[in-house]
């Protein structure tokens, strides 16, 4: 999973904060959480939407299965139970 943050918005930051204070490793299994600066970063964000297919949005968090994206979500949508409906947990 890929978390797209902007350091210079509060919405970003309450949607991080969430994801961070729910997280629960033992839980989510194999999937890995990447953290991307958008502001230190953004190139690597225009790369992302470019391969898959996912329109930019800020705060982010998209789900990548075998290189696709399976669930993307922005704003107050970004919640950990929504991720685990998606990853069938």
């Amino acid at each position: 999973m890929i978390f797209k943050h902007s350091t210079r918005c509060s919405i970003s930051s309450t949607s991080l904060n969430r994801l961070e204070r729910n997280w629960n490793d033992a839980e989510m299994g194999p999937v890995k959480a990447v953290y991307l600066d958008l502001i230190a970063n953004r190139p690597v964000s225009n790369k992302i939407e470019s391969l898959l297919h996912v329109e930019h949005q800020s705060p982010q968090a998209i789900l990548i299965e075998n290189g696709k994206s399976i669930w993307d979500a922005s704003h107050y949508d970004i919640q950990y139970d929504a991720i685990k409906k998606a990853l069938g947990k």
